[in-house]
């Protein structure tokens, strides 16, 4: 058990005491979760359909197997590169490049419906900072050059709350790996979650791979949003069965 004692109160993964959602008068590990609402989709509208069709194939990340890519090559005078695995609606990512014009964002979701709801809202703000990749995001990490991402974010990704299909979780040993590669180092990785069986497992596994240190030292860091967070609206609809935690890792040297 890893233990802190700190202003904000002690915490630990089991480890920590993860704060049920306010409205739920069950008892929260007992608790079904509600349907995660992002296996489907709604028809595209019109102007989507073009969006992806025209915009989407310009904006691609073109992954070549012959060579490992470096990102920077697709931004003009990027600072710095971010990645961001799973971005479901899109808010977050939007909401990032617009306030850090200079940082290079590659974003990767694999539903139509978000990528094409991000697309839009690139459109609209004008943004010239993202790239996508349409597909499975373990495949454009395993694509891109050693250290080449100053930071990452894995956010509310799918729980795979069944027991039997826990294993397809994001969070294993291997894309770890594979994500450690590609930070460069004293880069950051932010994972978060509403799933109390998540959190504890992906806490678990970010502490007992040899690249990542966590940087939370009271649990005011863990438990509330960090400020430069972006909230989502898939966050707003509060499916899982705790309050958000919000794990930030620094990359060894």
């Amino acid at each position: 058990m890893v233990s802190f004692g700190a202003e904000g109160g002690d915490f630990a993964p089991e480890y920590v005491d993860l704060p049920a959602m306010n409205d739920r008068k069950s008892d929260p590990v007992s608790s079904p979760l509600k349907t995660f609402g992002r296996r489907g989709g709604r028809p595209l509208s019109g102007r989507q359909k073009v969006l992806m069709d025209e915009v989407l194939p310009r904006l691609r990340v073109p992954i070549d197997e012959a060579r490992a890519l470096d990102p920077t090559e697709l931004f003009d005078d990027a600072n710095e590169i971010w990645l961001e695995i799973g971005f479901g609606g899109g808010e977050h990512v939007s909401g990032q490049a617009h306030k850090n014009p200079g940082t290079g964002v590659l974003a990767s979701e694999v539903f139509f419906e978000g990528i094409a709801k991000l697309l839009g809202q690139i459109e609209d703000a004008g943004l010239q900072n993202v790239r996508f990749w349409p597909e499975d995001g373990r495949e454009l990490i395993q694509g891109l050059q050693d250290a080449c991402i100053d930071r990452a974010f894995i956010l509310f990704p799918d729980p795979w709350p069944k027991a039997r299909h826990q294993k397809r979780r994001i969070i294993q040993a291997d894309f770890l790996d594979d994500l450690a590669r590609v930070m460069k180092p004293d880069g950051r990785v932010r994972f978060a979650t509403d799933v109390r069986s998540y959190a504890d497992e992906a806490l678990e596994r970010f502490l007992a791979h040899p690249a990542f240190d966590w940087t939370a030292t009271c649990a005011d860091d863990w438990r509330r949003a960090p400020k430069d967070h972006v909230e989502t609206r898939y966050q707003q609809k509060k499916l899982g069965d705790i309050e958000p935690v919000y794990y930030d890792f620094s990359v060894r040297s």
